[in-house]
């Protein structure tokens, strides 16, 4: 005669993950898995009780059939990512600036690029210097003196077609500077309204100073203390219009020269 019966299955392992429901059959209290602690399992059941159980082989039932929970394999962490949404460098320390720069018409534009994308631009060494207005802006390129690696971008604030600021771009054109901008009026406008706990931005009528309306119209007081409020709202790129996260980005891939990681 054959030895030995028919041969017994082997009872799977099934990690003990937050929400996972099961039955301990000995007890018949059937529950959602809360936690693991030591060698044990936390269970709750629908009426809110809790109850602990041994973590042993072939002690509970999923779906009616014998398993082993067993402690679930922690996620692998992600990378932390930057204001930009990069992949945060650890441990970065001051690097010497490159000859490429990014130029923005005034401090609050660079005030905005150094709240969002302040660490990709150190780790890639590149300094974002304020013009305080574009209207020489090409004799400004001509005195930087752009060639090889020695890149330049700027920032416009509403560059459309038709408008001074698209004139003024066209007399500054060279193949070592790249020019992007977005079509809001102030760099304030490219903060997305929610951010900064409005519906929407103001309309300020024409020849009146946009900064000074939008301030009048919200209660906000000086441009100064509006400022302060729009830059507090700015946590990371996700409170920036499209326009503008595009048209900065494409200003830093430009003047790093495909360095960046």
């Amino acid at each position: 005669m054959l030895a030995g019966g028919p041969k017994r299955r082997a009872v799977p392992e099934v990690p003990a993950d937050p929400d996972l429901v099961v039955e301990d059959p000995a007890s018949g209290f059937c529950g959602a898995v809360l936690r693991v602690e030591g060698a044990n399992v936390v269970l709750e059941d629908r009426h809110g009780r809790q109850r602990v159980f041994p973590l042993r082989p072939a002690a509970f039932l999923l779906d009616g059939q014998p398993v082993t929970l067993v402690k679930p394999v922690a996620a692998p962490a992600k990378p932390a990512a930057s204001a930009s949404g990069s992949v945060r460098v650890d441990g970065l320390r001051a690097k010497t600036a490159a000859a490429s720069r990014i130029w923005v018409e005034g401090i609050h534009d660079a005030e905005l690029v150094e709240r969002v994308w302040g660490h990709d631009l150190r780790v890639a060494g590149v300094v974002v210097e304020p013009l305080g207005g574009i209207d020489e802006l090409a004799a400004r390129v001509a005195e930087f003196g752009p060639g090889g690696r020695r890149r330049l971008g700027v920032l416009v604030d509403h560059l459309v077609v038709g408008s001074k600021e698209s004139r003024i771009v066209a007399g500054a054109a060279h193949p070592d500077v790249l020019v992007t901008g977005h079509p809001y009026v102030d760099i304030w406008q490219a903060v997305k309204p929610g951010s900064v706990g409005i519906r929407e931005w103001p309309v300020v009528p024409r020849g009146q100073d946009w900064k000074t309306g939008v301030c009048a119209e919200l209660g906000w007081g000086e441009p100064a203390a509006g400022w302060r409020r729009v830059l507090s709202g700015v946590r990371g790129f996700r409170d920036l219009e499209t326009p503008l996260v595009g048209a900065v980005e494409r200003l830093i891939d430009f003047v790093t020269v495909g360095s960046r990681g």
